[in-house]
């Protein structure tokens, strides 16, 4: 078993495990899943829920005996979606917060940051964030399509160390567990290839969208972004008390870059600066000596054009300093530019928040 440590972990959740009968929302899996989340939260961890499972815990209420139309899941799902936040909720006696995305949320720039702001105010605030897909108005054409790749994208978007990707099969095997008894659970993978992906077969239970495949292309995404993968069992309780001590029952995917260097590559390198804010010394020292955001007291000009979302250069004297992503356009910056965080709203009828560029957002050049 491999040593595992993290900070922050996106949870994902298929269906098999929220609604193992197919009809209904049950806490038989849940309830060693939730243990965990509360114990790593007690130690000062940060979890954020993916749970498939909406279109399975509404099925028993709309009884049809043909193949559901698109409609008809959809409805399954608005009453699903109910029933498995409340199935979750009596877990915990902390809050639970509800965000449903679609695969346009997460591609849009504007929406992507509203996300992470979001998911950001729910972790400062010890609620625990539940992601789901958003089945009720997605198409096929909009959708992220399993929840899989949503949980990857919610990793990426909530700049985790760590996704848990919980299966009802032990790990990635060298050969398919369940047409041969001689398989081989494979315990850490450290490069994702065309034989990696030669391992994955096909497609995994009824109820879900995602096999294996699903579960490998999330891990992909994930581990080149520098954050750690794991696939686990998650109809097994034990799998998460070897979790909270530190070790591995299943298959750890390792990242190929740091997740410092994942991010600070994607803003310095990847992000094209849409503008530029000049600052004063007070905000110079404020950003290089103390990791702290860059408030709108502390910026002396705005140039260039550019919307809430874009990624800027901050500069002092004609030196660059930083880049990050704004948290407002520039018109809107050149009319808070020097005054204290607290008169945002007055000024411009509306406040992002305290910070004009977060230090999350934020990378030294």
């Amino acid at each position: 078993m491999h040593e595992f440590e993290w900070q922050r972990a996106v949870i994902k959740v298929g269906s098999a495990l929220i609604a193992p009968d197919g009809q209904h929302c049950s806490g038989h899996y849940l309830l060693a899943i939730a243990r965990f989340i509360t114990a790593s939260r007690e130690q000062g961890k940060e979890v954020i829920l993916v749970s498939s499972g909406s279109v399975a815990a509404g099925r028993g209420n709309i009884p049809i005996h043909h193949t559901p139309s698109i409609a008809e899941k959809q409805a399954m799902a608005s009453i699903g979606q109910m029933q498995m936040m409340s199935n979750w909720s009596r877990f915990f006696d902390f809050p639970c917060a509800q965000l449903l995305l679609t695969y346009d949320d997460l591609h849009s720039r504007t929406r992507y940051v509203n996300i992470k702001n979001t998911l950001r105010e729910l972790l400062n605030h010890q609620a625990l964030p539940i992601v789901n897909e958003n089945d009720t108005v997605a198409v096929n054409e909009l959708k992220v399509g399993d929840n899989d790749n949503l949980g990857a994208y919610t990793a990426l978007v909530a700049q985790a160390d760590t996704l848990i990707i919980c299966s009802d099969v032990d790990g990635l095997y060298d050969q398919d567990p369940r047409l041969n008894p001689d398989a081989t659970l494979i315990s850490e993978v450290s490069c994702i290839d065309e034989s990696t992906f030669a391992l994955a077969g096909g497609a995994g239970t009824k109820m879900g969208t995602g096999g294996m495949l699903t579960k490998l292309q999330a891990a992909q995404k994930c581990t080149q972004s520098g954050i750690q993968t794991l696939i686990v069992n998650g109809q097994k309780g034990e799998v998460f008390d070897q979790l909270l001590d530190g070790k591995i029952q299943g298959t750890r995917f390792v990242p190929v870059a740091s997740r410092e260097n994942a991010r600070r590559q994607w803003l310095k390198h990847t992000l094209k600066s849409g503008g530029k804010i000049v600052i004063d010394s007070g905000a110079k020292t404020a950003i290089l000596n103390k990791g702290a955001s860059l408030l709108p007291s502390g910026i002396v000009d705005v140039m260039g054009t550019f919307s809430a979302g874009d990624a800027v250069t901050i500069e002092y004297q004609n030196h660059a300093l930083a880049k990050g992503l704004a948290l407002y356009n520039s018109s809107d910056l050149g009319s808070i530019k020097g005054i204290r965080s607290s008169k945002i709203e007055s000024v411009l009828g509306y406040t992002s928040g305290e910070a004009v560029v977060h230090r999350d957002d934020m990378v030294l050049l």
